[in-house]
This record gives structure tokens, sequence and C-alpha cells, in this order.
């Protein structure tokens, strides 16, 4: 007779199954494939090679041209991420102390970025930007002459903040929400100030959200293709322009695949970095 727990345990196993084997099918066995062809040299007939090799990577790595663009991308991924910290972490704030419906507006208005193709957000940007937009009338109505806002990482990285936002300001919100509210009126009755209960309590109780919310923004950015191709245009290249231009513009689909686990490698190495420090920080209120 099987015991319950392993009854459970079974079923549990097959629920699992098909969300399993469509992760594998359509993520797992790509990137295998994708990885395999980044060992293979390029060949003008096939575009994939039969020999195998490692000139695909030392060709990035030896190249300051491909260099600088990995730089790009990393840059332009930190400053979206910063950026979007400033500005989500007091809207969460404010949408913590908000309820009915003012808070349902602003959040509304916070997600109103992803209801929109991001062809269009871009495009939207393109035209308030542009040497005719609203940006460069209202400079010229006070007498300056407005510079060019189009076709460079300022632009690049507007874009991002403007679409990657929200990522940023729910998962601090969420953990914001899960602070027990006794722990800041404990705060605030022993004399803590407003300045000194947000960093003794808020801050480092909120830091799983602030840490879950850097990894997507930072994630997200640094593989976006649309945005930076927009905004960006061939004067601001990124890694996922590169990719593009590699597999879809000239064929070579090792040298593109070799590109893209570079950012996937670089992006992780990343990643793992900031959760070293500031993973071991998150959840504990220091004692003064």
């Amino acid at each position: 007779m099987k015991r319950p727990g392993e009854a459970r345990g079974r079923v549990g196993v097959l629920l699992v199954l098909p969300a399993l084997a469509v992760f594998v099918v359509f993520f797992v066995i790509p990137l295998v494939n994708v990885l395999i062809t980044s060992f293979h040299n390029y060949s003008q007939t096939t575009g994939i090679g039969t020999r195998w090799t490692l000139e695909n990577y030392s060709k990035f790595l030896g190249d300051p041209y491909y260099l600088g663009i990995l730089w790009r991308t990393m840059r332009i991924s930190v400053v979206t991420t910063v950026v979007t910290l400033l500005l989500g972490y007091p809207l969460a704030m404010i949408l913590m102390s908000t309820r009915g419906r003012t808070r349902n507006y602003l959040v509304l208005f916070l997600l109103s970025p992803l209801l929109i193709s991001m062809v269009i957000r871009a495009y939207g940007w393109v035209i308030i930007l542009g040497n005719r937009g609203p940006v460069a009338d209202l400079l010229g109505l006070v007498g300056i002459h407005p510079p060019s806002m189009l076709y460079n990482e300022f632009a690049v990285e507007l874009g991002m903040v403007h679409v990657f936002l929200a990522y940023m300001v729910l998962p601090i919100l969420g953990s914001l929400e899960s602070i027990d509210p006794s722990v800041v009126r404990a705060a605030q009755s022993l004399g803590a100030g407003r300045w000194r209960t947000f960093r003794s309590i808020l801050l480092p109780l909120s830091l799983p959200g602030i840490s879950a919310g850097s990894v997507m923004v930072f994630s997200l950015t640094a593989s976006s293709f649309v945005t930076p191709m927009i905004l960006g245009g061939p004067r601001v290249p990124v890694m996922s322009d590169l990719a593009y231009d590699q597999t879809a513009v000239l064929l070579n689909w090792p040298y593109g695949s070799a590109v893209g686990y570079i950012l996937i490698a670089v992006t992780l190495a990343l990643l793992l970095l900031y959760s070293r420090i500031v993973g071991g920080r998150g959840g504990a209120v220091p004692v003064r």
C-alpha cells in the first residue's frame, strides 16, 4: 500500500512534467544548440562549418571594438538599473501609503508602458526627443538651442527607464508591504526620526525587493533589442544588435552565437557578484 506522502509526491511530479517538458524543448535545447554552434567555424556555403574552434570567442575578446560594445551594454544596463532604483523606491513608498482609487490609478499609470508595443513606445520617444518635438520646441521658447537628444546613450537609457520602472517598483513594494508595521511604530516610539527609521528599518528589510528588482531590470536591459535599435541606432550598438547583425544580416551563425553566450556569461557573472554583495544583507535589521 502506498503511503500518502509518496502518492502526493508522484502526483506533484506528474503535474510538473508538462511544464518541465515545455521548458526543456523550447528553452534548454535551443540554448544547447546555440552553444554548440558557437564552437563551430563559419562557412560561406552553409553558414555553419563542421570544424570545432575557439576562434569566435578569441575574435570577440581580442578586438577592442567588440569589447567596447560589451562595455557600452553593461554601462547602459547599470545606469538604467540605478535610475530605476532611485525613481522606483520613492514611488513604491508612495504606493504603500496610498489606498483606494488613488492607488489603483497609480498602479495603472505605472503599468501602462507594459500595455503598449515596444516599437510604439520607442517611436513615441523618437517624436518627443526629435529636433521638432515638444522638448525641442519648449527649449526654443526659452532661448536654448536644443541639443541632439536622439541616437545616443541618453535616449536609450531614457527609453529603458520608461519601460522597466515597473519591474523595480513592484518587488520593492512587495518587500515594503511585508514589513510588520509594529516594527516601524516601535522604532518611532523609541525616538527614531523618519530618516533613522528608513535607514535602520525600511531599507534593510526591503533589500530583497531591491535585489529582485535590480536583477530583473539589469537582465532585461542587457538583452533589450528594439529600444536600443530605435533610440540608439547605429551610433549606439549594443550586444543584442551585434548578435542580430551577425546572425540575420551576415548569416554568421557561429559568431552570432558566441556573441550571445558572451553576453549571457558576463551578465550572469555580474548578477552573481551582485547577489553575493547584497544577498547576505537582506532581512537583517542592524542593532544600534
